[in-house]
């Protein structure tokens, strides 16, 4: 369910607040898995999916901005690939969804990402379906995300999205990555998680950069989750496919950096869930509705 502005001008204010009180309202003070967080909270990460994409369009800087002043450091995003190279920051592997590329371009059905040049994505208007007030957003490149994230002083959940349609999207990403600063060991340390669908995906990030904390999304067998501690970190799987049970599970294995592994569940919108979660043990939970989760998970 999306909430509209008043909601979220109310969040905000929350979370100017809790700045006020001395720091952001994230639980990840050190790092990846860390908890609790500045203010002292127990409690899972909380990861605003595709930005705060309850109250703004999803995968937009706006999206990225309105997290920031909820007071959430983590911000997940999907990552695709232009027909000339540009990597751009949307979910779907079409534009149709969340952009005016119907009206724009009417004849290039089904307006796959893949098949539109940087400069075209550009064009769209990435914000007036959600609502009028975002009018004239813009689908982001990585670069551009990146840079805000940075700005903001956030860190990333980063989904390589459909690498099947992308062949060499994990180096051009990790590229990227390192040219905008983001691979130095402060961020590949504290600030920075690549996750996939696709477990080769997962692999071959983990093998051109090992020292990086990597997550596959879904939710293996237990049987096969030692498998996956070969190559990752973490195992991120949608909320109703889960037990305590599985979770523990995957806390009793160490996975490719030498350390317990982890589990951030997604995705999860309102209260009773995210307790519901929170007591099955998991470590992250990756949401639209960041404040609602905080309030349910951390006690305000």
């Amino acid at each position: 369910m999306y909430v509209r502005p008043a909601a979220a001008a109310a969040a905000a204010f929350l979370g100017f607040a809790l700045t006020l009180l001395g720091g952001t309202a994230s639980y990840a003070a050190t790092g990846p898995g860390s908890t609790p967080g500045p203010l002292g909270l127990g409690g899972p990460v909380v990861y605003a999916h595709r930005g705060a994409s309850a109250y703004a369009p999803e995968n937009t800087l706006a999206a990225v901005d309105l997290a920031m002043r909820l007071g959430f450091d983590w911000v997940e995003n999907d990552v695709q690939r232009t027909k000339d190279g540009e990597l751009v920051v949307i979910h779907d592997d079409t534009l149709a969804r969340t952009t005016d590329v119907e009206q724009l371009f009417p004849d290039r059905k089904p307006w796959k990402v893949k098949d539109f040049t940087a400069a075209e994505i550009d064009r769209l208007d990435a914000g007036s379906w959600f609502g009028e007030e975002y009018a004239g957003a813009s689908v982001p490149t990585l670069r551009q995300y990146l840079d805000r994230v940075q700005r903001n002083r956030q860190r990333l959940l980063l989904e390589i999205k459909k690498p099947e349609l992308y062949p060499g999207i994990e180096e051009q990403t990790l590229r990227v990555l390192g040219e905008a600063g983001w691979l130095d060991a402060r961020h590949v340390a504290q600030r920075l998680v690549v996750q996939s669908f696709s477990a080769d995906s997962v692999r071959i990030v983990h093998g051109l950069r090992p020292d990086l904390v990597t997550a596959f999304l879904g939710t293996p067998p237990v049987a096969d989750l030692p498998r996956y501690a070969e190559f990752t970190d973490r195992i991120n799987p949608w909320h109703t496919t889960i037990t305590a049970d599985w979770v523990a599970a995957v806390h009793g294995l160490l996975g490719a950096h030498g350390r317990a592994m982890e589990v951030d569940t997604w995705i999860v919108d309102d209260a009773a869930t995210a307790r519901k979660v929170q007591e099955m043990g998991v470590d992250g939970i990756i949401t639209n509705a960041p404040d609602v989760v905080r309030e349910a998970v951390g006690g305000f």
